[in-house]
């Protein structure tokens, strides 16, 4: 089984977002406790840690940079199918870019479940799309 988590249920539990933190954490033990592989884009890297770079806040880059640095996390890089995958989402869809490709490495990935906050991300048909 595979969870597949954008830059914002990252960032939900990593700054212990409420009432979100808790949803996404119970997901990734659920995935976890099965056997399951958690899985996001190299781009949800980049997003993350924009806030915390700019801000000067230390602690909480090194909290994100943990994060993607766990052997239970499978960070995918970017490549020519991704990006093809995610032209087609934006031609179909309209998605801005950063979500056509977090849904294409998703849908590249096989994932069971894509977990977003991102409401309009579920007329994705290609994928799972679970908002939080």
């Amino acid at each position: 089984m595979k969870l597949y988590l954008d830059a914002n249920s990252i960032i939900y539990a990593i700054e212990s977002v409420s009432p979100f933190r808790d949803e996404v954490i119970n997901k990734i033990k659920l995935f976890e406790s099965q056997g399951g592989t958690v899985i996001t884009s190299i781009l949800s890297k980049l997003e993350c840690r924009v806030k915390p770079l700019r801000d000067g806040e230390s602690n909480l880059l090194a909290k994100f940079d943990a994060f993607f640095t766990q052997t239970s996390v499978k960070v995918v890089e970017i490549d020519e199918a991704i990006i093809d995958k995610a032209t087609e989402l934006r031609a179909t869809y309209g998605f801005k870019t950063p979500d056509a490709i977090h849904l294409a490495t998703a849908i590249k990935e096989n994932s069971d479940l894509f977990l977003t906050g991102d409401a309009s991300l579920s007329r994705c048909v290609e994928a799972k799309v679970e908002i939080l």
